[in-house]
């Protein structure tokens, strides 16, 4: 805990004696990797308000629209370590049991009026909140719906209390609202958007539905992206291959649950093990011996050593401009439309996973950015200079850090600029041109059909 004397200035501008303010978010991280620390930030637990930098531009500067890509909050595993009992974790919604928030207990109640929403085929039989005693596998739990609810109050209190980006009267054409198929997307995106938008009339919710996790919509044939994913997945297959130490615990956790050490690794047991971990439920036992957390520290350094060496071999950079570019490209031109003076679709919210968010990282050239936690926001703001109604600037921001000049495209501009953002145009170029450079190509068809050198 540090202790930050401030001053503040009252409102009649006079200073009042000085006070102590208690920053409860630690100001250095960890220098060497911490398995545990970062745990911990991937977990997300919802405990003190979290500040953020959305929203911020000089005072002649107008909003004119903003694009969120969310990963989906806290979730049940998607696989279970064999032969130990699943993680008793209650999936119910509890607005007394923590943690919670002052309007889960009205979400819930204005869920169960959701019949009148407009939603794409499958997304209609899909539940609108988690309902199991016992999560099923996959299922976002009461945290991943409390962490979107607060992603929904910080958005709202920037970009509709401050900043007016909706109307009272918005209507439906203002927003456009995208998922995937599964429970845990839709959920997160329904919770963030009961606290944007209030009590909001379901007639004038119309959420699509997208069968894509990379949102590739109707441009996903793409043999080169195949490819180097493909290559990407040989450089994860010989870095785990190499690591002996991470074998080792491999083999021992298999003889603990009395299964072949290859059926364990299978099972993908980090999943598994940071579901415990977050929830803070003991680790599995077995008459042999309990998985523990020397286990787990290996297992979740093996993962942070593996992320570290993807940003440095580029396969996977490689595979994220061809993943990201229709995602990108829409919204490029979403973009361009608002500039120009449309009025629709000024709020989007897409709805995703950790395998749609890291590619758009990597794409845009944010390598400092961590793999992304439950409940991850990416945000685009396009603004409006007030001096030069023409001229429009972008604001990328990741969970609140502003990243605009930590992206390829405009890491220089700030050197030679006295603006806080990015010029449009150069977001646009290089969507719609450098992105492809790389390739030697000069479009995404051309950079997706030819044979890799």
């Amino acid at each position: 805990v540090h202790l930050i004397p401030v001053n503040p200035v009252r409102e009649d501008g006079l200073n009042p004696k000085s006070r102590k303010r208690i920053m409860p978010d630690l100001l250095t991280e960890p220098p060497a990797i911490d398995p545990i620390y970062e745990a911990h930030v991937y977990c997300n637990i919802p405990i003190s308000a979290e500040r953020s930098m959305e929203g911020h531009a000089p005072h002649y500067f107008k909003l004119v629209s903003v694009q969120v890509l969310i990963r989906h909050g806290d979730r049940y595993p998607l696989y279970a370590i064999p032969k130990t009992k699943r993680p008793d974790i209650d999936c119910m919604l509890v607005p007394s049991r923590k943690p919670s928030h002052p309007q889960l207990e009205a979400f819930i109640k204005h869920m169960s009026k959701g019949s009148a929403a407009q939603m794409d085929g499958s997304l209609n039989s899909l539940p609108r909140f988690p309902s199991h005693s016992l999560c099923e596998m996959g299922e976002l739990t009461q945290t991943g719906i409390v962490q979107h609810l607060r992603n929904g109050q910080l958005l709202r209190e920037i970009y509709i209390n401050k900043h007016k980006l909706l109307p009272a009267d918005w209507t439906a054409k203002q927003l456009y609202l995208e998922t995937t198929g599964k429970s845990r997307t839709l959920q997160s995106a329904l919770a963030l958007l009961y606290i944007f938008l209030p009590n909001f009339d379901w007639k004038k919710i119309n959420i699509r539905h997208q069968w894509s996790t990379i949102f590739c919509s109707g441009s996903c044939d793409c043999p080169m992206r195949n490819h180097y994913l493909e290559e990407e997945q040989r450089r994860q297959y010989s870095l785990r291959v190499k690591n002996s130490n991470l074998e080792k615990i491999y083999v021992d956790m298999a003889k603990i649950v009395g299964i072949p050490t290859r059926q364990l690794r299978a099972s993908n047991p980090i999943d598994s093990l940071l579901c415990y971990f977050c929830h803070n439920v003991s680790f599995p036992c077995t008459k042999a011996g309990c998985i523990g957390m020397e286990h787990f520290k290996v297992i979740k350094r093996h993962q942070l050593e593996d992320e570290r060496e993807r940003q440095e071999k580029k396969l996977y950079f490689l595979y994220a401009l061809l993943a990201t570019h229709p995602l990108l490209n829409q919204t490029i031109n979403r973009l361009l439309r608002i500039a120009e003076g449309k009025k629709e679709e000024v709020f989007v919210l897409y709805s995703a996973h950790d395998v749609t968010l890291s590619p758009v990282l990597s794409a845009l050239g944010i390598t400092e950015a961590r793999f992304p936690r439950f409940a991850a926001r990416l945000v685009f703001e396009l603004w409006q200079d007030g001096k030069r109604p023409k001229e429009h600037f972008i604001r990328i921001l990741y969970n609140g850090a502003d990243v605009t000049f930590q992206t390829s495209f405009c890491k220089d501009h700030y050197k030679h600029s006295s603006k806080p953002m990015c010029p449009l145009e150069k977001f646009v170029n290089f969507v719609k041109r450098d992105m492809f450079l790389i390739f030697n190509s000069t479009g995404y068809y051309d950079a997706c059909h030819r044979t890799a050198r």
